[in-house]
């Protein structure tokens, strides 16, 4: 596992280095993510470059079905928050 310190600016902003951007092929965007043990950093990819991959994966379900589960979970989410 590749590690690297780099420097965050007044604004919080770090440069993530090259060699790591190329072999986590991280564009432009990245998912930023608050965890136990500190702050996890996913590549988010294109929807121009990855159109249609989904396909496959969702092939038997419509988007009307997708958006009611994602409410479902959400709502669990919220229900169990609220305990």
């Amino acid at each position: 596992m590749a590690e690297a310190i780099v420097t965050v600016t007044k604004k919080g902003q770090a440069t993530i280095p090259s060699q790591m951007r190329k072999r986590h092929k991280i564009g432009r965007k990245v998912l930023v993510v608050d965890t136990d043990v500190g702050v996890l950093l996913k590549p988010v990819a294109d929807p121009v470059t990855e159109k249609g991959s989904l396909k496959k994966l969702f092939a038997d379900t419509d988007s009307r079905e997708l958006i009611e589960q994602a409410r479902a979970v959400e709502y669990r989410r919220e229900k169990t928050k609220r305990r």
